[in-house]
């Protein structure tokens, strides 16, 4: 199933899941991406039912998308290396942001790769896919784990697009996986050269990755391609800059998906005016 198409930005949840979406459309946004909870701890959230409800249905109302982001501690890729406890609150956590995600009718939470250091190359993928598989054992809802590729700043893991194809495919819950494109970590870790978009793109298709996108992180890069430096810029004020990042959003690819700002704001302390720009190029 598609993603409802849209733009916008990252916003904050003060306030409530209600809040979140009212102020996305605020800054005339038709997408928006919140953080579930609280973004630095795995520490699960006794939601408001009700309040996710009436986002759910606000947004249905409005035309608004929007995704979940789980916390930043979110590592699936470490599996039992720090014990059973750790593993279990990582579990629990995603599934946490999975229900919350259902609940306010969007299409997934975004989850990192992850990484591990390891004599075992392949140990840190074998704990990705029974993290993942842990989590959606039993899960029946319409909320997939958006799997975001990585910028390479804590090793190799989870930088190309073969890797999140055959994580995908090896898990045996595939259907409940969808791939969060992040353009500046994409760049970061060499995926492409600035002007050489449309043979990432190709790339893309040829591997089946770009069929199961169901979000992107639109942020340009404020270092160069293969610097393996997670630094979000503006769009157009970064290495990617304006042609690249207008190439990217006016593909059929991008088109498809949820595409959020995790950028920078502007005068305004919005993001009104890229997503303005952004409209004007599709």
């Amino acid at each position: 199933m598609r993603p409802k198409q849209g733009i916008g930005a990252h916003v904050s949840t003060r306030g409530g899941f209600l809040q979140a979406a009212k102020r996305a459309h605020g800054i005339g946004a038709t997408a928006f991406q919140y953080f579930p909870k609280n973004p630095r701890s795995l520490v699960l959230k006794d939601f408001d039912q009700s309040d996710a409800k009436q986002c759910r249905e606000w947004c249905e109302q409005h035309g608004i998308a929007s995704i979940g982001h789980s916390p930043y501690p979110t590592n699936p890729a470490i599996g039992m290396t720090r014990g059973e406890a750790a593993f279990h609150a990582i579990v629990s956590s995603i599934r946490n942001d999975l229900e919350i995600a259902e609940a306010c009718g969007s299409v997934g939470t975004v989850v990192h790769f992850g990484h591990m250091k390891s004599n075992n190359p392949l140990e840190g993928y074998q704990n990705l896919i029974q993290c993942l598989d842990t989590v959606l054992q039993s899960w029946t809802g319409q909320a997939k784990i958006l799997l975001e590729n990585q910028a390479g700043d804590h090793g190799p893991m989870g930088t190309t697009m073969e890797e999140l194809v055959q994580i995908r495919k090896l898990s045996q819950f595939p259907e409940h996986i969808a791939f969060c494109f992040d353009t500046c970590h994409a760049f970061a870790s060499g995926m492409w050269n600035r002007g050489n978009e449309g043979a990432m793109l190709e790339k893309g298709r040829q591997l089946g990755y770009w069929e199961w996108l169901a979000a992107v992180h639109f942020n340009d890069s404020k270092y160069a391609s293969a610097s393996c430096k997670d630094r979000h810029a503006r769009i157009g004020q970064g290495y990617i800059g304006l042609q690249g990042m207008q190439e990217l959003l006016s593909s059929s690819e991008f088109q498809q998906a949820v595409v959020v700002l995790e950028t920078e704001s502007g005068e305004d302390g919005t993001h009104r005016d890229d997503l303005s720009l952004m409209r004007s190029w599709l």
